[in-house]
């Protein structure tokens, strides 16, 4: 039985996320809840949880302020948030779990499914440096975080120069010439990259248009990369290419 607490300023909030866990009281006991950093901190001090629903805004203060005050965090945390779409990336971008309020039960239950089959705790540092760069630059610069076989790599954005799909893996090609290899498919990185300036252009290949050096004209045509790499365009997708190429430069 694994032990968890609700860290939110709101009654009614805490009420409705304990109704969304009634069918989970077989593997999760709630132990405790708090309106307050000052409670929560205490209570995480008392009843050393497994997991936490934590709030990003407790207040006049933030989940973060709390997890600022913890020596040392060994509890999984789901964030809840009613934060708006671009403070959502942040939280995908760092790859930390989080509940966008009003909770929806599915949403609920994918969080559960994912922490019980892998903890979030480990690396919770990095993504948090993560997320905290992410949401201090919503329009500027973001990371990303992705997990690989030997863990997870921290990427700016602004240094993938092109994502290539590997059946249900992606190969990220960095400035550098690293390449790194990541257990998601190119679907999930062209739903999460689109917004900065990044373009499918073929079933294989997702670019960052930033790195467009050249445009070989052809029926669907050819792109130069920033790596000197040259990759075919879809015909269906060669006009979406020029149109969002145009739109940036």
């Amino acid at each position: 039985m694994k032990k968890a607490l609700i860290i939110d300023d709101e009654q009614h909030c805490i009420e409705e996320l304990q109704h969304l866990l009634g069918p989970y009281k077989g593997t999760i006991k709630i132990v405790g809840e708090a309106q307050t950093v000052e409670e929560g901190v205490l209570l995480i001090d008392e009843t050393n949880p497994d997991m936490v629903f934590l709030d990003v805004q407790i207040g006049d203060k933030t989940g973060f302020d709390l997890l600022q005050k913890i020596p040392l965090i060994s509890f999984d945390i789901i964030f809840t948030t009613a934060y708006d779409k671009y403070a959502i990336d942040a939280f995908r971008f760092s790859a930390l779990d989080y509940l966008l309020k009003p909770i929806e039960a599915e949403d609920l239950k994918r969080s559960i499914d994912k922490y019980q089959k892998n903890s979030t705790a480990k690396y919770l540092d990095l993504k948090m440096d993560v997320l905290m760069h992410n949401l201090k630059s919503l329009d500027t610069l973001k990371k990303i975080t992705v997990p690989t076989s030997e863990g997870y790599e921290f990427l700016e954005i602004t240094n993938i120069v092109r994502c290539q799909s590997d059946v249900n893996y992606t190969d990220i090609y960095l400035k550098s010439g690293k390449k790194v290899t990541v257990s998601k498919t190119l679907k999930s990185f062209e739903e999460m990259l689109e917004p900065a300036h990044f373009f499918r252009i073929h079933n294989s290949h997702l670019i960052n248009l930033k790195e467009v050096k050249k445009y070989i004209k052809g029926k669907g045509g050819h792109v130069i990369m920033g790596d000197n790499t040259s990759i075919e365009v879809s015909t269906r997708r060669k006009e979406g290419l020029l149109s969002r190429l145009k739109s940036i430069y």
